[in-house]
This record gives structure tokens, C-alpha cells and sequence, in this order.
């Protein structure tokens, strides 16, 4: 028992003292001590936060995380709002929790990128060091150029002004890509680069025989005309998608390919199976869709709660996901001659395919006031011709839902004998939710009115019983006829 007793007071003692290393990790910093600590550090990441904020507590310890793997490389600190509210004040915090890098104590713009852990450090390992590396021999390109993300090199004659251009988008843009310049012209020869350019290399591990390893900006230089070369390009064919990027490679209508991807231990097989979506893809180049790749085990959770599959570690399974929120996904086992992903191609592009659609089961019972509503059953009960429908898209999980349940029920039986009128709710987190609906938050409440069922009004009032009864007779194609609904209005 006593030795028990030992080996829990040290695990509890060695568990304290890993805590106190952390929070020592994490630079604690206020009014009166700010600027001078501040200009200590070349790079510092500042998390601008409040005790009580929800999302700074989930963010803490991501962040303690980061601030170990970047300790002696890029200080990350914070500052308590509600006791240091001058500098909250000065650095514009309206919002907890935020980030913000600074630059030997000078503010030099918000973080947006990733809060993971992982993404943390990958964002500040780029702010750290110069906005470009300056290149002085074909030694260093090849150098600057052999990484695994990808690189963007100004060529320029020395006092350009297309330089200073370049230098400025490198400072804007230093958190999602690498920049480095020379003024040594030759080393774009072997780039068809003869005069003033810039190089954008892809990752080195992407190279393949579809498309060259590189582009050449030589358009006339601005920040936005470089921005957007960057954006076109960067990517290739056939992207790698990841946690960090898959947002801005699906602002785009999106054919992404998952199995088992890794650039880290196997280059050789992550690219047996790009290769061979890289040659159907080039046959569809200027259709409207992207493509990409992606390592199923990153996306798991969503290719089974999204799409409803549970991939097979032996062979890739591919989707497809449109800027409109439809998604489609290929039932047909992946072949390693490309013809089966050629067929689900074709099949999109002509219009055969059905999209796919998250559904709860139909209800075998749907007899009480309020009518469950589930994707499959949608356009059936909501989209009756013949009856105005008032749909509350709910999560289960809501408090805010369970609170209002009582009062919707209240309104359905108000209303059951209005035959013309249906109240309703739909799951919102075990369906998908349809074109048309806007739902960012719980409980959302449309108004589906017969002859507008393409045009739902949204309500955006009080959650009251008598609210809601006259949000219903406003916007509802049929009178209410009711006695008891009169007598509410």
C-alpha cells in the first residue's frame, strides 16, 4: 500500500511539474511588461484570451502543444483581456480568443491560419526567419527548392521595382507559402525564365510526366496578380489535400481520391495511385473540377458521416463535392487502370449520376403534431404543393432546441386543424440540409409556403407561442382559419 501510495505522488508530482513546463513555454505577458518582453523576441505568436471563453479553453492546450515544438525558434505568448485590458484595447481584441504575430514587439497582422497544434507550427515556422530568402547561386535554388511545401522564386535585376513588389506579397503572404529572390538572372535558363520572372516550384514529391514541375509568372507584378498566379498554380493537376488546405481546394467543385497517402515514409506508393488518377484527370482538364488526393485516415470521420463510407485500406475510394454542396461518390471499386474513375467521370459529366444524400431513416410512425422530416423524406413532406410547412432545422445536442420543443408542440397542436398547414423538424446533424437553407446555428425556423416552396422565408423573431402564430399567418400561402389561432393573434 505504501509503496501505492509513493507511486501515485510521484506520477502527481512529475504530471505538475510537465504542466508548469508548458505554462512556462507559453509567455505570460500584461500591461506592464508587454513592450519591453515583447521586442525581446523576433517572432512571437500573442493569443489575446479571457479565463471564461470556451473556445480559449479548448484552444489552450493545442497552444501549450505549439509553444513546445516551436520553444527556441518562435515565442508564442498570452495576455489575460480581463486584466490587461489596455493592451486588449490598444491591439483592437474584440473577440476571444485572438492571435496575432508580432515582429520585435510590433503588431505585424492577425493569424488565420490553423489552430491545431500541428498547424500552429507549420504557420510560424514560415513567420520565422526573413519574408524572402535571398538566393546567391544555383546551389542555393536547388537547395531552397528541395522541401516538401512549394516555392516561389523572384528573379529580378538588381534596384527592380517589380522587386520591391515582390518583396511586399512576400511579407503579406509569408504564412501560406515560401519566397526567396536573386538577382542573378541565369538561374532561371533551365525554366524557360530568360529576363525578369517569378518560379513557382511545386513540392518535389508531386513531380510527374502529366504536367511540368513548374510555372512562370510574367505578367505585370502586383500583389494581387501574384496572389492569383499563386493560387492557379500552386496546387497543379492533382493536388495533395490536407487538413490545412482542403478549405481553398474546395472553393472549387472538388473530385478528391482517399487511401492510404503518405509523402513522409512512402513517396513511391503515395504516387503509384496519384499517377494514375493524374491520367484520367488530364483527359477532363478545363471541364470546371478540380482534383486532388488525400490520406483516407485524415478524413475518416467525414467520408463516413458525409458520404456514408468506410474505406477499404487496400484500394482508394473517390468523391466528389460541389461549391453547391452536392456530393456524389464512386460505388464502383477503384481499378488500377483508371477505368472505373474514367466511367464515374463520365457518368458526372453527362448527368447520370444521383447525388448522394445523408439520411435518417423515414419514419415508419409519423402521427404526432410536429412531423419529423429527414433528407429522404424531404421533398415529400416539405415540398407538398399543397400545404405551407413551417420546418425548424434542430440539433439534438442543442439546449436551446430542447427548450423551444414544448412551445413548437404547443404551435402544432394550435394549428393541427389548419389541414393546409404542417409543422415540422428536421435533424440537422444526421441530415443533410437541402439547397436553399441557410442554418449556421440552432434552432433555425423556415416559413415553405405553397407556390414559394423555391423562396423559404427565414424567422427571424421572439420564440413565443403567439410569435411564431403570427410569423405563420403572415407568410403562409392559406388562411388561418382556427378559433383558438384567432383568439392567439
Amino acid at each position: 500500500m505504501a509503496l501505492l501510495v509513493l507511486h501515485l505522488v510521484f506520477f502527481t508530482l512529475a504530471f505538475r511539474a510537465f504542466a508548469e513546463s508548458a505554462r512556462r513555454d507559453v509567455l505570460v505577458l500584461a500591461d506592464g511588461d508587454f513592450d519591453y518582453l515583447a521586442t525581446e523576441h523576433e517572432t512571437m505568436l500573442v493569443q489575446f484570451y479571457a479565463p471564461w471563453c470556451g473556445h480559449c479553453k479548448k484552444l489552450a492546450p493545442e497552444f501549450e502543444k505549439a509553444a513546445r515544438k516551436l520553444k527556441g525558434t518562435v515565442q508564442l505568448a498570452k495576455v489575460d483581456c480581463t486584466a490587461s485590458t489596455e493592451l486588449c484595447v490598444r491591439f483592437g481584441v474584440t473577440g476571444y480568443p485572438t492571435l496575432k504575430v508580432f515582429r520585435s514587439g510590433r503588431d505585424a497582422g492577425p493569424y488565420d491560419g490553423p489552430r491545431s497544434a500541428e498547424g500552429m507550427v507549420t504557420v510560424m515556422m514560415k513567420q520565422s526567419g526573413p519574408d524572402s530568402v535571398l538566393l546567391q547561386s544555383k546551389s542555393d535554388l536547388d537547395q531552397f527548392v528541395d522541401q516538401y511545401e512549394a516555392s516561389i522564386v523572384g528573379l529580378f535585376a538588381a534596384g527592380s521595382t517589380r522587386q520591391a513588389e515582390f518583396l511586399k506579397a512576400a511579407a503579406l503572404l509569408r504564412e501560406q507559402f515560401r519566397f526567396s529572390h536573386s538577382s542573378d538572372l541565369s538561374l532561371g535558363q533551365d525554366f524557360n525564365c530568360s529576363a525578369e520572372c517569378v518560379l513557382l516550384f511545386r513540392p518535389p514529391r508531386l513531380n510527374n510526366k502529366f504536367e511540368e514541375s513548374f510555372a512562370v509568372f510574367t505578367e505585370f507584378l502586383t500583389i494581387t496578380s501574384l496572389r492569383r498566379f499563386i493560387r492557379d498554380n500552386i496546387f497543379g493537376l492533382v493536388p495533395h489535400m490536407t487538413l490545412e488546405n482542403s478549405e481553398r481546394l474546395r472553393v472549387k467543385d472538388l473530385l478528391t481520391v482517399y487511401y492510404d497517402l503518405d509523402y513522409v515514409h512512402n513517396i513511391r506508393g503515395s504516387n503509384y495511385w496519384r499517377n494514375r488518377v493524374m491520367m484520367v484527370a488530364s483527359q477532363f482538364r478545363g471541364r470546371g473540377l478540380s482534383f486532388s488526393v488525400a490520406n483516407r485516415r485524415d478524413f475518416e470521420a467525414e467520408l463516413q458521416q458525409e458520404f456514408g463510407l468506410s474505406p477499404d485500406p487496400g484500394l482508394p475510394v473517390a468523391t466528389i463535392r460541389t461549391r453547391l454542396g452536392l456530393k456524389y461518390t464512386m460505388r464502383e471499386e477503384f481499378t488500377r487502370d483508371g477505368r472505373s474513375l474514367l466511367r464515374f467521370l463520365e457518368d458526372y459529366f453527362s448527368g447520370r449520376l444521383k447525388p448522394f444524400i445523408k439520411s435518417e431513416p423515414i419514419p415508419e410512425k409519423n402521427l404526432g403534431p410536429v412531423k419529423e422530416v429527414v433528407a429522404d423524406s424531404f421533398s415529400q413532406l416539405v415540398g407538398d404543393p399543397h400545404t405551407d410547412v413551417l420546418l425548424m432545422f434542430y440539433s439534438p445536442l442543442c439546449p436551446t432546441c430542447r427548450r423551444l420543443q414544448p412551445v413548437y408542440e404547443q404551435l402544432a397542436t394550435e394549428l393541427s386543424s389548419e389541414p393546409q398547414v404542417v409543422v415540422a423538424r428536421m435533424n440537422a446533424v444526421d441530415n443533410d440540409i437541402p439547397l436553399g437553407y441557410d442554418v449556421q446555428g440552432f434552432p433555425t425556423i423556415y416559413l415553405c409556403a405553397v407556390g414559394r416552396k423555391e423562396d423559404p422565408v427565414r424567422y427571424e423573431g421572439p420564440r413565443e407561442l403567439k410569435d411564431l402564430l403570427k410569423f405563420v399567418r403572415r407568410e403562409a400561402t392559406h388562411s388561418l382559419r382556427g378559433k383558438d389561432t384567432r383568439n392567439e393573434l
